[in-house]
């Protein structure tokens, strides 16, 4: 339920006595539950900047903007370790899928569509890993570029701005490399699972371990969410730096629509005396989703479709079997 918190301030400077700040919190938030909504300490310590800067207390602004960067030089630097991590794991998933692949093609018993659909999943797989290891080598050198930048904390506005500023490419390609790193498990799955359905006839199951291999993907996966974890912490820290930055640019109280406002007591009585802050400060403008990304989103409901369609055609074949068998 939406609620208005009152804070009186019986040392209010002179400068200050004739106005109050009017914060609206409403589109400041973290989803819990469906249900459950609640501020990330993040979230708590940038309102708390809001009331500094209202203060005069500039100093302590820029701590809380210096506090993100020392943070985000060490989640970037961490970065390199767990992309390692998955990178192993995806090379060891991929050993005994490609060696099943070379294993069964010489059986020509076994269903031509099966074998070049494995065959074109682990085409698909090369192509994205390739794909993944430039960009993935790009942004390791610019997060150390970046971490000797930040080495030496300099709690200065203006220095402050310019490591924001050399972060913001690197904060794009990281959401990058995410998707990347989730379409190369998805891929590795899907092969996985092919190489199983293909597995299932008696000419090439001698060739596939389905326990070792279901190991090693499951492996993958928590290598996978271990680096995308990473990447987003840093993506996550970045953001905090950009919503003070942006709102506050010269790290002094400003009127933020749709945020705060400082209003005078006249403006209240002019308002009927209304402390609800939604009346002041107005409406903020509509924020863009920029870890929305429509050609990946296509690509995942290609492959999910594919794979639906492979299920429907094992479930059809199967329900047609059965009907055969009641004599029907």
């Amino acid at each position: 339920m939406p609620c208005e918190l009152w804070h009186f301030d019986r040392a209010k400077p002179a400068e200050r006595k004739d106005q109050v700040l009017m914060l609206d919190a409403r589109n400041v938030y973290r989803k819990v539950t469906r249900k459950i909504y609640d501020f990330s300490p993040e979230q708590q310590a940038n309102l708390a900047a809001i009331v500094w800067l209202y203060r005069g207390q500039q100093e302590r602004f820029l701590g809380q903007v210096q506090s993100y960067i020392t943070r985000l030089g060490a989640e970037a630097a961490a970065v390199d370790a767990t992309l390692t991590g998955f990178e192993v794991a995806l090379t060891a998933s991929r050993s005994p899928l490609a060696a099943f692949v070379d294993s069964v093609k010489g059986i020509k018993a076994l269903p031509q569509d099966k074998r070049q659909g494995l065959a074109d999943a682990m085409a698909e797989w090369t192509s994205a890993a390739t794909a993944y290891a430039a960009d993935r080598a790009a942004l390791v050198a610019g997060l150390a570029a970046f971490c000797k930048s930040v080495a030496k904390p300099v709690p200065a506005n203006k220095a402050q701005h310019i490591s924001r500023q050399a972060f913001d490419p690197l904060a794009e390609s990281a959401r990058g490399l995410v998707k990347q790193i989730d379409l190369l498990y998805k891929l590795a799955a899907r092969a996985a699972q092919l190489a199983q359905e293909l597995a299932a006839s008696d000419e090439a199951a001698e060739f596939f371990d389905r326990r070792a291999v279901g190991k090693l993907i499951k492996q993958l996966d928590e290598e996978r969410k271990s680096a995308v974890e990473q990447l987003k912490d840093c993506a996550y820290l970045h953001r905090q730096i950009v919503w003070l930055q942006d709102r506050f640019p010269k790290a002094e109280m400003a009127d933020v629509p749709g945020l705060c406002k400082v209003v005078t007591r006249a403006e209240i009585e002019a308002a009927d005396w209304s402390l609800t802050p939604g009346r002041f400060v107005g409406v903020a403008p509509a924020e863009v989703d920029e870890d929305f990304d429509f050609e990946q989103t296509l690509r995942d409901i290609h492959l999910e479709l594919a794979d639906l369609n492979r299920e429907s055609a094992d479930l059809a074949a199967k329900i047609q079997t059965n009907f055969q068998e009641l004599g029907v």
